[in-house]
């Protein structure tokens, strides 16, 4: 069955960001070429909304879709004058939007528009990102939500929401891959010519002095690393493959990465070990080894605190390419 995403297109919303989940969630195809996705784009009240670029927009779709949508994404508006990012309070006609949307549809926010689910309750008690330049803002205008700036995207099953710009295309293709597995969503990334998975969170993007530029940095050891990831990797291992001391090979590996070299590193084996459960036959054991979680027990450690699942169950999902 095809899964329908509907795109709510608030006033003063921002093109590029309007414009990501249709051309993410098109790109995807079955094994045949079948359509995956239906992707709408809606507004409140159906009639053409100004965007914050010299145009409007005019969908085809008013609040109606949403009442049938399996996916409803909100692209950020940049309008000063909107109370919630004064007040924290939707407009009323917002709020009735939002009304529309059938229980348990999977909600996706992109950049501010985190303060539009905030300010509706959803994310209360719940974890989130939004972009890092309006982070510590919205800390103070919703103390009830468990922000997270560092990352790309966070996803609570139901519920999620992405850092600022390009972190749209994140989690986007992450949905894919939730839903139909790495190997469609790889394919997407390719047929769009963005990476498949980006490396670090907003930290790698944080205002902050620029590092001298030299020819030590970290990335022919990252590289050299991912060759094996079924090996032991200590940080003095990494660090003197770089050729730096510990205490420089973190500082640096922070600044290009955004993250510590052991989260970077488990993130790598646990993504290597999700590509092995999805295309081979492997026990769990050997694919530990292979991966360098050394024990099966690690690995499912790992997956569920990561995924949500131990490895059988992810296995079983996505070993036929599409969720069952």
């Amino acid at each position: 069955m095809v899964h329908r995403v509907a795109v709510l297109a608030l006033p003063s919303v921002i093109p590029f960001e309007l414009g990501i989940p249709s051309r993410i969630f098109t790109a995807a195809g079955g094994p045949a070429g079948e359509a995956l996705y239906e992707t709408v784009t809606c507004t409140v009240d159906g009639l053409p909304v100004r965007s914050a670029a010299d145009f409007a927009i005019a969908p085809d779709h008013g609040p109606e879709a949403l009442e049938t949508a399996d996916t409803v994404v909100i692209p950020p508006a940049h309008d000063d004058t909107d109370p919630v990012y004064l007040t924290g309070e939707l407009r009323p006609e917002v709020a009735a939007v939002l009304g529309r949307i059938r229980p348990g549809t999977r909600i996706v926010s992109i950049c501010v528009a985190s303060y539009v689910l905030a300010a509706a309750g959803l994310l209360d008690g719940r974890p989130a990102t939004t972009h890092w330049r309006h982070a510590e803002h919205f800390r103070r205008m919703f103390p009830k939500v468990e922000v997270d700036a560092d990352v790309l995207f966070v996803d609570d099953g139901d519920l999620l929401t992405s850092a600022g710009v390009a972190s749209g295309v994140d989690v986007c293709l992450h949905l894919i891959r939730r839903d139909h597995g790495s190997e469609i969503a790889n394919q997407v990334a390719r047929n769009c010519v963005v990476p498949p998975w980006r490396d670090g969170g907003q930290a790698q993007y944080v205002d902050r002095p620029v590092p001298v530029v030299t020819d030590l940095g970290t990335a022919a050891t990252r590289g050299w690393a991912m060759e094996r990831l079924g090996r032991p990797l200590t940080l003095e291992t990494l660090a003197a493959h770089a050729r730096m001391s510990r205490r420089t090979f973190t500082r640096r590996f922070r600044e290009e990465t955004g993250q510590s070299p052991g989260r970077w590193l488990a993130a790598q084996r646990l993504d290597a070990a999700r590509r092995l459960l999805e295309s081979t036959d492997l026990a769990v054991d050997q694919i530990a080894v292979r991966t360098g979680f050394g024990t099966g027990t690690s690995l499912r450690q790992h997956m569920r605190a990561a995924v949500g699942v131990a490895p059988g169950a992810y296995r079983r999902t996505f070993r036929g390419g599409a969720l069952q």
